[in-house]
């Protein structure tokens, strides 16, 4: 019976060695929750690296969706998911956003997650609606101001980069139009075309195609560079907001607990993915840049993040109870 025990306690032991050096990662499907809509630029970087990491892994990445309440929802499912490895988490910057928005989060985003990898940033574009016959930042400036309180601007939701991106430059143009929150980019971009919504800050990657369509017209990229996929199209700063600077990034996360070989092990692996010629080739497309970082390099972006749009939120007087 002692020896049964004992021989127990070695193959435990040794299995959780194993997992502490992310050996033998990943030996089954491995989940990834994304806390926004299909489409949104959320998806789009999640299923890059999603299909690139299944061939890498020799196993399938499978990518779901739950979105809502500004990337909160996915989030509360993989904090209270196993800290195995197997269940991981993409989000826009909301995850650094959500804790000066939400009082009663049902997670702590910092002790509840652990910080693996930035899967890249881009501009988020300022679009209108053809129909809106706008066409410059001035214009779109000077029509919120001869109308206020009448105008409005939608985001992916409460709390997402867009929302953020969208009062950045509401305090900085001194306009008052009202938000209205969406499911997630695509439903904003449908009503933004409709002539439902007035202005939009979408990401680059999906407003592009109806850019190029003629669906919409882009006045300018939040950036304080233009854009390679749209280099005729003005900064913000250019259009008359000088300083102004937005960029999404899009990161990967775990639940807190996740043994460190395993972080490691999937960080060490998204940068491979990311230095691939296909991914670079996608990315470029896109309008989206890599953001290259180990994991201790990305929680100290992400608590600097979580300061620095504490800022916004409170002089936006953003909340969510």
């Amino acid at each position: 019976m002692k020896s049964s025990r004992l021989a127990l306690l070695v193959v435990l032991s040794m299995s959780w060695v194993a997992a502490a050096h992310g050996q033998g990662y990943p030996n089954k499907p491995v989940h990834v929750i994304v806390s926004f809509t299909a489409g949104s630029a959320t998806d789009i970087l999640a299923r890059t690296y999603g299909q690139k990491l299944s061939e890498m892994w020799s196993q399938p990445v499978l990518v779901e969706n739950r979105p809502g309440a500004g990337g909160t929802i996915g989030a509360g499912v993989v904090a209270k998911s196993p800290t195995d490895g197997y269940t991981l988490l993409v989000n826009s910057a909301a995850q650094a956003y959500n804790p000066s928005i939400y009082s009663n989060l049902p997670f702590d985003t910092v002790k509840d997650f652990v910080d693996i990898a930035a899967l890249g940033g881009q501009p988020n574009v300022l679009v209108v609606a053809p129909s809106s016959g706008v066409k410059t930042v001035a214009e779109l400036i000077a029509l919120a101001k001869q109308k206020p309180g009448l105008l409005n601007f939608g985001s992916a939701g409460t709390g997402s980069g867009t929302h953020i991106n969208g009062e950045k430059f509401k305090l900085a143009a001194g306009i008052d139009v009202v938000h209205i929150p969406y499911k997630g980019t695509p439903e904003a971009l449908t009503d933004t075309i409709a002539g439902r919504v007035t202005y939009f800050f979408s990401p680059i990657s999906a407003a592009l195609p109806f850019v190029r369509d003629g669906k919409l017209v882009a006045l300018a990229v939040s950036t304080a560079k233009r854009s390679s996929v749209l280099p005729n199209v003005p900064t913000v700063a250019e259009s008359g907001l000088p300083g102004f600077d937005y960029s999404l990034w899009v990161g990967l996360f775990a639940p807190a607990g996740t043994p460190p070989g395993v972080i490691d092990k999937i960080a060490r692996d998204v940068s491979t993915v990311a230095q691939s010629p296909d991914v670079k080739e996608r990315f470029a497309t896109l309008g989206a840049e890599p953001m290259p970082m180990t994991p201790q390099e990305f929680t100290r972006f992400v608590q600097t993040e979580i300061d620095e749009s504490a800022k916004v939120i409170k002089a936006a007087g953003i909340k969510v109870q």
